[in-house]
């Protein structure tokens, strides 16, 4: 089962929403926030990224960045930035860039299902970014930034979120990059039980993006469970907020490697090696068509490769995805590339930024790039489901959550 639960949540003011809604604190950097910040006191980004507000020498893991984020949170609170709903609430929260929409349940979402695995992981995280997370959640006693779950699709609950978004919305909001962000309050309670009970019925949820966030919410919830006198295990620290998409409507696009130098391999000696794993032939499109080919851009010629047969495992659910295969077969082999979460030798573009984005960086001195066919949500789910993880870069969700939309304090 999947256990929700509605909230109260603290949102913009209508007329502030299109200030307020910001990046999420991973997809930029602080001098990236600093900038969008300027002039602006109400973005998200002085909770999410609240070392902005200080000094840069300040360094980022500073007990006064948690302080200034708490800070910051409370005062949008006290000026009205940020109103209370009246009382526990749903939400539907849709994304539209070009043609692809995608609509998802703001909900609670259970701790104790994330500890049983019923709320399904495919990647790790890295220690120093969970522990930063966890300290900014529990400093500021909020879920500030939504958690990025998906669930096999459901028609019945496909057919409630429809209902709601015929109604009016709170905000429908266009941001600068051109992305829609409309949000619903379910109003209607008994729509609003209805799909709790469907999702009683789904028998698992899966992380799509930002693990390090549900870490961070599920150990805040865990240290608070410790320090309850008298626990029950329907207190509001054992719930996070989250946001819920039907799989089927979510957009995985490709995450593509360049790697600086060819291992000390000549351009002939390099290709050969690739021939032994691969069939090779001057590429007609730098983005492959299918799954098990690649792109290779290498001066300044694309190259098509084909994963010979017999290369990889085709029933192993991680060992048959197109970035194992890559990394299996040329990467660690032939480029000398055998762990590329610490290799400074290769870097990892969002298929967002396009393979002219690849090109541009072999033309500034990079020896080669590789565009990959994205990973689909069936395979995410697989190895979510066989209890093992991805590799490092092997999904990149577009369009990516705005911040400060949707905030619920952890004791609400």
């Amino acid at each position: 089962m999947s256990k929700i639960r509605a909230f109260r949540a603290y949102r913009p003011r209508p007329e502030l929403s299109a200030r307020v809604a910001s990046f999420p604190y991973d997809v930029i950097n602080s001098e990236e926030a600093r900038a969008l910040a300027q002039g602006n006191p109400y973005t998200f980004l002085h909770v999410g990224k609240p070392e902005i507000d200080l000094d840069p020498s300040v360094p980022l893991y500073d007990e006064r960045v948690y302080a200034m984020g708490r800070e910051n949170l409370h005062r949008m609170i006290r000026e009205g930035v940020l109103l209370h709903d009246d009382k526990p609430y749903l939400y539907i929260y849709q994304q539209k860039m070009g043609d692809h929409v995608q609509a998802g349940l703001v909900c609670l979402c259970s701790v104790k299902e994330y500890e049983e695995d019923l709320i399904k992981k495919h990647e790790f995280t890295r220690k120093d970014k969970e522990d930063d997370r966890t300290r900014h959640v529990a400093t500021q006693n909020a879920n500030a930034e939504p958690v990025f779950l998906t669930y096999q699709a459901r028609k019945d609950i496909d057919q409630i979120v429809d209902w709601v978004r015929a109604e009016k919305p709170l905000y429908d909001i266009v941001t600068d990059d051109g992305i829609g962000h409309t949000v619903w309050r379910v109003d209607n309670d008994e729509w609003r039980s209805h799909l709790e009970t469907l999702f009683a019925q789904v028998p698992a949820l899966y992380v799509a993006d930002g693990h390090h966030r549900t870490a961070a919410a599920v150990r805040t919830g865990q240290a608070l469970r410790q320090k309850s006198a008298t626990h029950t295990g329907q207190e509001p620290f054992e719930y996070f907020m989250a946001v819920v998409f039907p799989h089927d409507q979510l957009q995985i696009m490709d995450y593509n490697r360049v790697v600086k130098d060819l291992n000390g391999l000549s351009r002939n000696g390099f290709v050969d090696k690739v021939v032994e794993r691969f069939k090779v032939k001057v590429g007609d499109s730098p983005k492959p068509k299918a799954p098990r080919h690649f792109g290779m851009f290498l001066e300044g010629h694309w190259y098509e490769l084909e994963a010979r047969e017999g290369t990889y495992p085709a029933d192993d659910p991680v060992k048959g995805l197109d970035v194992s295969i890559l990394q299996d077969n040329l990467l660690a082999p032939i480029l000398g590339i055998t762990d590329p979460r610490t290799d400074k030798r290769i870097d990892f573009v969002g298929g967002i930024r396009g393979t002219k984005e690849l090109e541009k960086r072999v033309g500034e001195g990079w020896a080669v790039a590789f565009s990959l066919f994205p990973t689909s949500l069936d395979q995410l789910m697989a190895v979510a489901d066989s209890g093992q993880v991805m590799p490092p870069k092997s999904t990149w969700f577009e369009p990516k959550l705005r911040s400060g939309l949707l905030v619920r304090l952890i004791e609400d």
